[in-house]
């Protein structure tokens, strides 16, 4: 009798090589997609950065303010901070109401966290740019130069605002390990027209509005990421209060239209040659530019968010790339544009510029299910930040790929080659010369997650 091995034909044994291939590649992204998706727990906290008045705090964004200290408070600014974790690994983004972070800031922010075991590449720090909020140069600790126009360091207001972000931080992962929250999570981008446009009057203009939600497994609001890439410059130097511009009426309009305690984080995007555009009918109060502006978008906001679905289980991954940056040095243009306005010389550039400009930066990308935001640490223009967001789109297989401007600090603003090459302001503010550009961007596509 023959057995049953014997009994199989050639054709039989000729696929058996085939069929172990097509099982152990099947087996291979079974095993992939298990390790992608899980079902997230949250921990959120949000803390309010205003400093008393009584600390004297200069606003950031115009130096012909001269570092004179706000005289008052329209809105009070915030930080908000979302903690992930699939229960293997953690993730915090965290939004704030400012201008920006000197270089220094994160590392000093890390050597303060006493709880949680933070590694730099599980933060991401998002400035909303806010040209009435905190002066970056005031909490840099290598600003040792004194000089008005670009920001006169204050250790308090440094102090107070380390202070702030470690009780952010250290209370939404206290939240997270103590009472975690599971959580559904989901994603949706539309493009709405006529809300921003390219300042340098030619060149891409990014129109896409993209909405987070996080909710609980019961359906109930816990926290909303909302993406928009534009300057918040209603305000000029000669507004002299406190306020998070546009996107902190945005926050608060949107947070009240959900209600049950939402908390709502914007984020900006390659808004390095973005601006807002008002809106019809606002009248000549800058105040109320901004207040109209943010307003209307909550409530566009509002109806997306109704829309947006969510998942239960979903991929979540991170990865940083960290690099060199170029030889810091100032533009051919600088000394016409920001060198004027900052009250600046050839010979105070030479000392300054190894004092507050870093020489190494990271891109950190996390993909949380549809989203994928990539950190950009500086202000780059947004046709780059377009190309970005496309790979990401095709490398990591997400809908709503989106650029996280300011990211964990601020180098300068960062374009192409040729927009460097032809000047202007944006050029004229970008310290490390032509290649900028092209070095940030490769090392934002090498930290998509593998």
């Amino acid at each position: 009798m023959m057995r049953p091995s014997e009994m199989r034909s050639p054709m039989n044994r000729s696929l058996r090589p085939w069929l172990s291939m097509l099982l152990v590649t099947f087996m291979g992204a079974l095993n992939s997609n298990l390790i992608l998706a899980a079902t997230l727990t949250a921990g959120v906290a949000q803390i309010d950065l205003t400093p008393p008045l009584e600390m004297k705090c200069s606003l950031g964004g115009y130096g012909e303010r001269m570092s004179k200290p706000a005289e008052g408070i329209h809105d009070r600014i915030w930080a908000k901070a979302l903690v992930l974790s699939d229960g293997e690994q953690k993730f915090a983004i965290i939004t704030a109401d400012m201008l920006g972070f000197p270089f220094p800031f994160k590392a000093e922010l890390l050597a303060q966290l006493e709880e949680g075991d933070w590694k730099p590449e599980q933060i991401m720090m998002m400035a909303s740019h806010s040209h009435a909020s905190i002066e970056m140069n005031a909490i840099h600790s290598g600003n040792t130069f004194n000089i008005p126009q670009i920001g006169i360091y204050n250790e308090q207001v440094h102090q107070f605002t380390l202070a702030n972000f470690k009780k952010l931080i250290e209370s939404a992962d206290r939240q997270l390990r103590e009472h975690p929250v599971e959580v559904q999570i989901g994603t949706s981008t539309t493009k709405i027209e006529g809300w921003n446009n390219n300042r340098r009057q030619e060149g891409y203009t990014d129109n896409d509005l993209t909405i987070t939600r996080v909710d609980t497994i019961d359906g109930l609001p816990l926290a909303v990421l909302v993406n928009f890439t534009a300057h918040p410059t209603f305000m000029s130097a000669e507004q002299m209060w406190f306020s998070a511009g546009w996107p902190g009426h945005l926050q608060r309009t949107l947070e009240t239209l959900i209600g049950v305690d939402a908390m709502v984080m914007y984020y900006n995007g390659a808004q390095g040659d973005q601006s807002p555009r008002s809106r019809p009918d606002s009248g000549d109060s800058r105040w109320e530019k901004a207040e109209r502006y943010g307003v209307e978008l909550g409530v566009v906001c509002f109806e997306q968010w109704k829309q947006t679905e969510t998942n239960r289980d979903i991929p979540f991954r991170y990865q940083t790339e960290n690099f060199d940056l170029p030889p810091a040095n100032w533009h051919p243009d600088f000394m016409q544009t920001g060198g004027k306005e900052y009250g600046l010389s050839v010979a105070l550039l030479r000392l300054m510029i190894p004092r507050l400009f870093a020489d190494k930066s990271n891109c950190t990308t996390v993909q949380i299910g549809d989203l994928s935001i990539t950190g950009i640490p500086g202000e780059m223009a947004a046709g780059m930040g377009a190309e970005i967001k496309r790979a990401a789109g095709e490398k990591l297989n997400v809908k709503s790929p989106t650029i996280g401007g300011l990211a964990d600090v601020w180098i300068s603003y960062i374009l192409t080659e040729e927009a460097w090459e032809a000047g202007g302001y944006e050029a004229s503010v970008s310290f490390y010369g032509p290649q900028l550009g092209p070095v940030v961007k490769k090392a934002a596509e090498a930290s998509f997650p593998d």
